[in-house]
């Protein structure tokens, strides 16, 4: 705190100071003479007196300006604590940087400017740079150009009101994201039930068209039967049967295999290179496709994201066997930086060009957080690339 100097009236205590001096020097030189005596007491007293009123005088005056500059620094740090209630009030932490710039000019009755380190210059007269470090909008100083010098007083003001910008920056910033992320968990929820939906829809299509299907053609071909026997007709019976035995079987292998690709056993018991290649020994079974498969990384996958990954390359096998088939299919997956994973299906079927044949595939891969991107040949072959984020491929 700075306080005012002593009073600047020094005459009138120097002549005090003069007179009382005198009457001193008379009363030691005469001391038995009366009027020596009266003389120095006639100059002592008023002095003595001058100099008490010019020292209450004195000090009552530098204690006004004390108390001024009290009052001056108390405003002052009112509008400091007004600043930084409205560089907390700002929501957006894009717009904390030009909040602080427009304090820091109200403040200080400066001219404020926003620099970043690589722009700043070493600060001449009038100048004073304040870290802000708000290093995502590219801002770390406050460069402060005041008509007068400020003091230490002000500087620790400025000081402080970059501290507080700079916290008040990561706060916003951190509850912007929090809202993000909240946002897409609601997202994420909301295509995690629509893609239930669309799967349980899938399975009830599925099983009218093949399963459904095919039991009621064996009920009538039973009703045949009974019909054949009750004429009397055992040959046509027994014909008509051992067919029905025979799509009954198919039917029967059919919602085996369905079974398996809906929760396969060996993905389960024994890990997903061997769930896969038996996929892929089910899908050659018959035909001539060719099966590349390097999936041994995905061993290291968490359970839920490989239960995902494997019907991602179900639905890609299912889809190129549907347009091709194709002669060769490559699987692979593999870790990427930062503890991703990254699967690849490839093949050499004629391509495909509508987007909605891949939305399963889309779909399953944002239950896990994925990104799914689809690179289509000139008029043959597909490659279905699929990204999992380190967060959501381990447990």
């Amino acid at each position: 705190m700075r306080f005012a100097s002593r009073s600047s009236n020094k005459p009138a205590r120097l002549l005090a100071v003069l007179a009382l001096g005198a009457s001193a020097v008379l009363l030691v030189a005469e001391p038995d003479d009366p009027v020596a005596v009266a003389v120095s007491v006639s100059l002592a007293v008023p002095a003595a007196v001058l100099l008490i009123l010019e020292i209450i005088r004195s000090e009552r005056r530098r204690h006004l300006l004390a108390e001024r500059e009290l009052a001056e620094e108390a405003a002052a740090l009112e509008s400091l604590v007004a600043s930084l209630g409205t560089i907390a009030a700002t929501l957006d932490p894009h717009e904390i940087a030009e909040v602080t710039r427009r304090e820091g000019e109200r403040l200080f009755d400066a001219r404020a400017e926003l620099l970043s380190a690589e722009a700043a210059s070493e600060p001449v007269d009038g100048e004073v740079l304040i870290p802000l470090r708000l290093r995502e909008d590219d801002v770390e100083l406050l460069r402060l150009v005041a008509a007068r010098p400020l003091g230490r007083a002000d500087i620790a003001r400025a000081l402080v009101l970059g501290d507080f910008a700079a916290r008040v920056h990561e706060s916003a910033r951190l509850r912007v994201e929090s809202e993000a992320r909240e946002d897409e968990r609601a997202r994420l929820s909301s295509q995690l039930v629509t893609a239930e939906q669309d799967e349980r829809r899938r399975l009830a299509l599925h099983l009218h068209d093949t399963s459904v299907q095919a039991l009621a053609g064996i009920a009538l071909m039973l009703d045949a039967v009974q019909q054949s026997v009750a004429d009397g007709r055992a040959e046509e019976a027994e014909t008509v049967l051992a067919s029905a035995l025979r799509r009954l079987r198919e039917t029967v292998r059919a919602l085996r295999e369905l079974s398996f690709e809906l929760e396969p056993v060996v993905l389960r018991d024994q890990g997903f290179g061997p769930a896969v290649s038996a996929l892929a020994e089910q899908l050659q079974r018959g035909g001539r496709t060719a099966f590349e498969l390097d999936v041994d990384a995905a061993d290291r996958l968490a359970e839920e994201a490989q239960a995902a990954l494997y019907q991602i390359i179900r639905e890609a096998l299912h889809g190129a066997i549907r347009r091709g088939p194709p002669s060769r299919i490559s699987v692979q997956v593999r870790e990427v930086e930062r503890g991703g994973f990254e699967a690849l299906i490839a093949d050499d079927a004629p391509g495909e060009r509508r987007r909605a044949s891949f939305e399963p595939i889309i779909e399953r891969a944002r239950t896990v957080s994925g990104e799914t991107s689809i690179e289509r040949g000139d008029g043959v072959g597909t490659t279905v690339r699929v990204r999992l984020p380190a967060y959501a491929a381990r447990d």
